[in-house]
């Protein structure tokens, strides 16, 4: 699992990312408010712990932006402010949870668990993206302009739902090596040319509007294609 940590205290971020790294998080630590929101905007997390107090913007502002941008991650937030309001605040700009310091760590972890586990559980059968529909119970993904259907392969399946689930963000090869195969391996890297391959025909037999584009030197992304 994949964590952004943005904390400008240092002991708190030291602290806090050597026990994430402990419990075999991945850990990207970040210290600005604007490097922060650049990173969520650019790259993919399991989940995201924001302080709220933040130089450059603060955690509000950042969790505000990142949902306008349809970032649908599970946002923690952190803040020594304990006040009613405060915490509405926080939740109402779009956080899913709200944690004041100082706290047990014991508690945080228990936090990012359900989290994790809520994140995990889809929210609807059906993940959408401009004329394709891809249900998660049946395999099937449909083209709603012509209602052609095909039946995915579960590595297909994982793939599509993978950038289904993280729309208008650009996955690396090795994020989706980890997310598909479950660890980072040479081989691993070649199957996902192979898979993707696949996937793509099954988007063009269905006559889709979109397509899974290759960005030389950065990763793929899910796209309409322009005519």
């Amino acid at each position: 699992m994949r964590i952004l940590l943005v904390e400008d205290e240092s002991r708190m971020s030291d602290a806090l990312s050597e026990l994430l790294r402990l419990e075999a998080y991945d850990v990207v630590v970040c210290d600005d408010g604007i490097a922060g929101l650049a990173l969520i905007l650019d790259e993919v997390f399991d989940i995201i712990i924001l302080d709220v107090m933040l130089p450059g913007m603060s955690g509000l502002e950042i969790t505000e932006r990142a949902r306008k941008h349809q970032i649908k991650t599970p946002i923690l937030m952190l803040t020594a402010r304990t006040e009613l309001d405060d915490k509405v605040r926080g939740l109402d700009s779009g956080a899913d949870d709200y944690l004041a310091k100082p706290f047990e760590t014991r508690e945080l972890l228990a936090r990012l668990r359900a989290l994790l586990r809520r994140n995990e559980a889809p929210t609807e059968d059906i993940l959408k993206f401009c004329d394709i529909e891809l249900n998660l119970n049946t395999f099937l993904l449909v083209c709603t302009t012509n209602s052609l259907f095909v039946r995915l392969s579960d590595k297909e399946f994982r793939i599509l739902e993978y950038f289904l689930s993280n729309q208008k963000q650009i996955l690396t090869r090795e994020q989706l090596a980890v997310r598909i195969w479950g660890y980072e391996h040479e081989s691993e890297y070649n199957k996902v040319e192979v898979y993707l391959t696949f996937t793509r025909k099954k988007l063009q037999y269905i006559g889709a509007s979109v397509e899974i584009k290759a960005l030389r030197g950065i990763g793929y992304e899910l796209r309409k294609i322009n005519v």
